[in-house]
Parts: structure tokens; C-alpha cells; sequence
């Protein structure tokens, strides 16, 4: 169906303030692919069906919204945390204050690096992942990524990962719009572990391609935070093989539009696929609006995944989750779980939910459920009764309330530093 005349000259707007990039032959070609592809659908609009509860156009206009710089004296997310740490400033990566890259069974490589090549690995990824998520659903924001984005890291895993990998963003522009674009390749029987945190833009379109070979394992710690008007889009494109693990979970926290897509296909039998979000949103000083947007296509025998998404709102906030399994035919001894909850501090805040589950095979387990409601108040009741303040106790209950959610990280050290950062918002935003 052709795109209308109105929708398809969006695009050309967007891309009128980006410099086109050049890049080796491999990397010349995606882009120029992806470019196709943006023209063809256009940019999305409140009349596409998996943006009508998230206004698109923070994200698609030509400039970014200025955004005010936070100043805090909060140490770093992960901070304490051996890692090797990769920083990005205005969404550019910096080497000066970059770690070395270079770990036992991990190269690292940046995107930049990598496009001036004619030949690379990173071809048979690096918009493919992206370009194979397009369908069912246009998801033209990760186009333009693919078309546009220089900075970025690749990684290449062969065995298991003695640290974590960290991509810590810093932002000193409050107009700084950046386009970043990461590519992870774990080859068979690796491991490793990536860690996203810090304020990146004001604006940011980021895409994180991942390619899992057979008993392969990624997972994936990201949060979202200190910047409270930024404007983010949000893609992870993941392809599982045979036996291999994918994990991901993501803390958001402030946030004017923060708009995260996650896109797995699982094509090898036994494979596990998580992805699991908190969101605690406070609307008092500055505008929330957060939408997790899910697609699992199970294509492959006795695979399982999950989704767990929570998120407690206040003063306004809005949070949004839109979440889909597919179960192709063949797919037999599938296990498919998904559960999304919204925890309304006020009757001014609202969660909108959108399960969906589509199989096509019969010997499969799955299930979907969405709820939204206020603080359980015999549960509040009880807990003042053993002489709790009324805050504090409001407190413990949200922070039960989203640890489902925190329990999907697989690592006790980053769990208990996300619970600690987590714990500390919400005393703050106590009134």
C-alpha cells in the first residue's frame, strides 16, 4: 500500500539535519538499504497502530528539543562494578577516557572503525537483524538509525567474558542528538554481560543488534535516568540460536519520552529468551511518558520466553506496554509468558496495555495478563499497624511490587546496585 504524500515527505525532513555518512562497500550497502526502506514506510504517526499511546513526534521533527543539563553529585550507575567501561559524550564515542579495549575472549571494535572496511563481520548483522524485524510491524525509527548512525560499538564474543562490558553516555550539549548503533556477536558457547547507564542526548535513536549462536549467552542490564527531559528511542534486535540465552532488563527513570522496542526472533530449538522492565515514573516537576513495545517470534521446538514489565506511576505519568508472541507453525513445546502491571499512586496518572498473543502451533503453554491498580491498602494497613510511618511503608510496598521485575537479573551484584538506586528514587520522590 502505497504511503501518503504527507507521510512520506516526513522523512526527508528528519534527514535533512543529519550529514550522510560514507563507509566501506558492506557498510555503504545497509545503509543505503535502510534508507530504502525509511523512504518506502515513512516515519511513524498516532494513526500507525503500535504508536497510538505514544506521540512519535519528539522523535521524528528535524531538531531536538532542548533538553536542561542534571546536576547531580549521584555517583554512576555500576560505578562499583568491575566492568570495561566505554564512554560516549553527546552520543560520540571517547576513547581518551574509554578503557582499553581489550579483554580474554571479547574484541571491540567501534562502528566507525568497522564501516570504513569493505569486508567484516559485522555485515551479517549490522541492519540485517533490524531489516528481519520490520515485519510484521514498520519500525522506520530503527531504519533510520541503520541509514544514519557513525558511533557505536562492536563486539565480537568467542568465550566467556571475564567482565562486564559498560556503555556509560555522558551528555554536555543541551541540544545533543545522537544516533548510535551497537552490534554483539556471540559466538557459539560465549558469554558475556553488557551494562548501558548515563544520560546520552537530549534526544537519542539507538539500536542494539544481537546475534546469539548455538549455546550462546547475552545479557543485558540497561537504565534509564539522571535526565529528566530527554527524549528516547530505544531498539534491541535479537536472534537466538540452538540452546542459547538472551536476558535483558531495563530500569526507566525520568524521562520526558522514553520509547523502548525489543524485537527477538528465536530460530534454534531450546533456546530462552527474558525481557523484563521498572519503570517508576513522577509527572510533579517535568513530563513521563514510558513505552516498553515487545515482539518474540517463536520459530524453533521447546523454546520459552518471558516478559515481565512493571511500573508504578504518579502526578501525571503515563506508562505504556505493548507486548506480542508469535508461535509459528512447527513451533511445538512452546512456553510463552507475559505479564505487565501498572501500581497508580494517584488517580492522575494512567497505564496502557496492549497483551497480544498469536499461535499457530497446538502443543504450546502460553499466557498473557495485564493489571493496573492502587496501593493494596490491607497490605498498607497491616504494615502501619507494626508501626510503620505511612511513607515508608507505601515504600516498601512499591519496591515489593517491582521486584519481580529486578529478579530477572541474573547477576546478584547488579541487582542489588539497581535495588539500592531504585530505593533512593523513591524515597525522594516520596511527596
Amino acid at each position: 500500500m502505497a504511503v501518503s504524500k504527507a507521510k512520506s515527505a516526513a522523512p526527508d525532513a528528519r534527514l535533512a539535519a543529519i550529514i550522510s555518512p560514507v563507509g566501506g562497500k558492506w557498510a555503504s550497502e545497509a545503509r543505503k538499504s535502510a534508507l530504502t526502506r525509511l523512504h518506502d514506510m515513512g516515519l511513524p504517526t498516532r494513526r500507525d497502530e503500535y504508536w497510538k499511546f505514544t506521540r512519535p513526534d519528539e522523535l521524528t521533527k528535524a531538531d531536538a528539543t532542548p533538553a536542561t543539563l542534571l546536576e547531580t553529585d549521584e555517583k554512576p550507575v555500576f560505578c562499583d562494578i568491575d566492568r570495561l567501561r566505554l564512554v560516549f559524550v553527546d552520543g560520540v564515542f571517547d576513547p581518551d577516557i574509554s578503557d582499553q579495549m581489550a579483554m580474554e575472549h571479547v574484541e571491540i571494535e567501534p562502528l566507525a572503525n568497522a564501516a570504513e572496511k569493505d569486508i567484516h563481520w559485522a555485515r551479517d548483522i549490522y541492519g540485517v537483524l533490524e531489516n528481519s524485524g520490520q515485519s510484521p510491524v514498520n519500525r522506520p525509527l530503527a531504519a533510520l538509525n541503520t541509514a544514519t548512525a557513525t558511533q557505536g560499538m562492536v563486539i565480537r564474543v568467542t568465550g566467556k567474558a571475564p567482565r562486564p562490558i559498560c556503555l556509560h553516555y555522558v551528555r554536555t550539549s543541551e541540544t545533543a542528538d545522537a544516533v548510535v548503533h551497537h552490534i554483539v556477536k556471540v559466538e557459539a558457547g560465549g558469554d558475556v554481560t553488557l551494562l548501558e547507564n548515563g544520560p546520552a542526548a537530549a534526544r537519542i535513536n539507538k539500536v542494539l543488534e544481537v546475534d546469539i549462536a548455538d549455546g550462546g549467552a547475552f545479557h543485558h542490564v540497561r537504565t534509564q535516568g539522571r535526565d529528566h527531559e530527554r527524549r528516547a528511542a530505544a531498539h534491541i534486535f535479537a536472534r537466538l540460536g540452538t540452546e542459547s540465552s538472551f536476558k535483558s532488563f531495563s530500569l526507566t527513570v525520568n524521562g520526558a519520552l522514553t520509547r523502548n522496542e525489543c524485537v527477538i526472533e528465536i530460530l534454534g530449538d531450546n533456546a530462552h529468551a527474558t525481557i523484563a522492565g521498572a519503570a517508576v515514573g513522577d509527572g510533579k516537576t517535568h513530563p513521563f511518558h514510558q513505552d516498553d513495545t515487545v515482539f518474540i517470534t517463536h520459530d524453533a521446538v521447546n523454546c520459552e520466553s518471558r516478559q515481565v514489565f512493571k511500573k508504578v506511576l504518579r502526578n501525571g505519568a503515563t506508562g505504556v506496554f505493548q507486548g506480542k508472541i508469535l508461535v509459528k507453525p512447527g513451533a511445538q513445546k512452546t512456553d510463552g509468558y507475559q505479564i505487565s502491571q501498572g501500581l497508580m499512586l494517584d488517580d492522575d496518572s494512567q497505564f496502557l496495555a496492549k497483551p497480544e498473543l498469536e499461535i499457530y502451533a497446538d502443543d504450546v503453554a502460553c499466557s498473557h495478563g495485564s493489571t493496573v491498580g492502587a496501593i493494596d491498602a490491607d497490605a498498607l494497613f497491616y504494615l502501619m499497624s507494626r508501626g510503620i510511618p505511612r511513607d515508608q511503608a507505601t515504600d516498601l510496598l512499591v519496591l515489593s511490587f517491582l521486584a519481580a521485575a529486578l529478579e530477572e537479573i541474573e547477576n546478584e551484584e547488579i541487582r542489588k546496585d539497581i535495588f539500592g538506586r531504585l530505593e533512593a528514587w523513591i524515597e525522594r520522590h516520596r511527596n
